[in-house]
Order: C-alpha cells, then sequence, then structure tokens
C-alpha cells in the first residue's frame, strides 16, 4: 500500500512486490487525515503511481476507503462507492477493493453494498478489505462472500488496522479468522497448512510493536 510516488518508487526498487495498492477514500476528512491530499490530489497521485506500476510490470489496486461510511459526517449514501469505482475505470484500472476502513460496516451493509457494486461493474475485480471487532469478523467475511467476494485481504493474527478506528479491538480481519469463515462454505485453500507455521513469528512481531 501506498499514498504517493515516493513509497511507490521505494516498493518497487524491493523487487519483492507484485502489486501496488493505493487508497482513494471517499470520505475528504479521511483523506486529510491519512494522505494529505484533496480528491482531485488523489486521483492525480493515482494516475502516476498507475504508470509507475506499469513501467515496472506490476498490477495496482485501488482501495475504495471509507466505502461503508465514515465517522466524520462526510457525504455517503450506498451510491458512493459505485460512483468512486466509475472514477477509478476511467484511469484504465479494473482491479477493486471495497474498504471498511474503521470496522463500522455491518454485515447486512457489506452485503448490500457489495452486491450494488458487482452488479453495476460485472467485468472489474472487486475485493474487500475489513476491519472488525473479533466477535464480528466471521460476519462480516461471510457476508461479503455470499454477496460475491472472491478476494479479501487479511494479516495473520489481526495485525495492523487503522490509526483512526475509535474502537482499540478494530483491526484486519485475521487469516486465520478468514479461512475459518471461508470452511463454512466449503472453501479450502492452500494456505491452510501454512498458517500455523507463521503464527508464532506474528506475535513476535506484534511484541515488538506493541
Amino acid at each position: 500500500m501506498v499514498v504517493n510516488e515516493k513509497g511507490a518508487e521505494r516498493a518497487i526498487a524491493t523487487r519483492a512486490v507484485s502489486t501496488l495498492g493505493f487508497p482513494c477514500s471517499v470520505s475528504e476528512t479521511f483523506l486529510r487525515k491519512n494522505q494529505n491530499q484533496t480528491f482531485d490530489e488523489c486521483y492525480e497521485v493515482l494516475e502516476l503511481i498507475k504508470q509507475k506500476a506499469n513501467d515496472a510490470g506490476l498490477s495496482t489496486v485501488v482501495y475504495i476507503s471509507m466505502a461503508f461510511g465514515n465517522p466524520y459526517g462526510d457525504p455517503w449514501d450506498e451510491t458512493t462507492p459505485g460512483e468512486a469505482l466509475k472514477k477509478v475505470i476511467g484511469f484504465g484500472l479494473q482491479s477493486v477493493s471495497l474498504a471498511d476502513t474503521v470496522g463500522m460496516a455491518s454485515p447486512d451493509l457489506i452485503r448490500s453494498v457489495f452486491e450494488s457494486v458487482r452488479s453495476q461493474y460485472p467485468d472489474c475485480d472487486i475485493g474487500v478489505h475489513l476491519h472488525s471487532a473479533p466477535a464480528q469478523a466471521e460476519s462480516k467475511v461471510l457476508a461479503a462472500y455470499d454477496a460475491g467476494c472472491r478476494r479479501f485481504d487479511s494479516a495473520v493474527g489481526g495485525l495492523g488496522g487503522c490509526p483512526f478506528a475509535q474502537d482499540v479491538m478494530v483491526g484486519n480481519i485475521p487469516t486465520e479468522c478468514l479461512l475459518a469463515a471461508l470452511k463454512q462454505r466449503g472453501v479450502e485453500l492452500p494456505i491452510n497448512n501454512a498458517v500455523p507455521k507463521v503464527e508464532s513469528l506474528n506475535s513476535l512481531i506484534a511484541a515488538d510493536y506493541s
């Protein structure tokens, strides 16, 4: 995930990534807090990052931040994510993730918004980047899956999240939780066997930054 040209250049220089992610918030307040950008500046940077990714042979995923609403009172309704996606498509990009940046979306809202956006843009690769308190994580994953989502972001142990979340328990969806939820729908993935091997490493990383 990068928010400016310098970040893109540093990511490309590692030769360790295949995709650059760029957040395009539909909340102007969050956009200023997170990236110090206006809407116009955000899309200008997106175009530059897309070009750098193309030149380096990398793909680009755009994250529609605050796709399910925001805590700032900025304008939002269920048509907002689709309007943002229309702009993204105008840049020739087809891979987008709808982000519940501060974990405020209910499962019903996740299902409704995803179904709406997917029906408008059936040819786009649309995923979700969900944040959640532990107790609601599986229900949110299942809501997105049942709405047709087949690409999910997660983090082993739920490491990371958004510093602007109002609840300290809200973080990235744990990979373990994601896999358990998908198993309820009969989905078995090769990564299942690898998760236990990295859980201890994740604990060490979390301890370093706690």
